[in-house]
């Protein structure tokens, strides 16, 4: 499956904080892996290469929001995302949803820019 090219910016900087459109777990040659913990790994892999286009890295996440599409997905998705970011935490909101893509999951965050 080909990356759909959408009209939306990847990233947008607003009064101190970076705001990251909802990644997917796309492969470089477009497809999806197996698995709750593979796709869970990748999107955020490139959330973390967006970020790092803003001079800024996981630990400067303050807020995601993540869409599953299966709940019981949400154990093994835990595990992988726990793995990823440091304390203190970012807030997080997970909710069990369509998507419009063959994906498992989607993540959408929000860093604290660097001063």
């Amino acid at each position: 499956m080909a990356i759909p090219t959408l009209p939306f910016s990847k990233s947008r900087r607003a009064d101190g904080l970076v705001f990251l459109s909802g990644e997917l777990p796309f492969g470089p040659d477009g497809t999806i892996p197996e698995g709750i913990g593979a796709q869970t790994d990748l999107a955020l892999d490139r959330i973390a290469a967006t970020l790092e286009g803003e001079g800024l890295s996981l630990a400067d996440v303050v807020s995601c929001l993540v869409h599953l599409t299966d709940k019981a997905d949400f154990a093994a998705f835990n595990e992988a995302y726990a793995r990823r970011f440091p304390e203190p935490h970012p807030v997080r909101t997970t909710v069990v949803a369509g998507l419009l893509v063959d994906a498992r999951i989607e993540i959408t965050v929000t860093a604290k820019a660097r001063t």
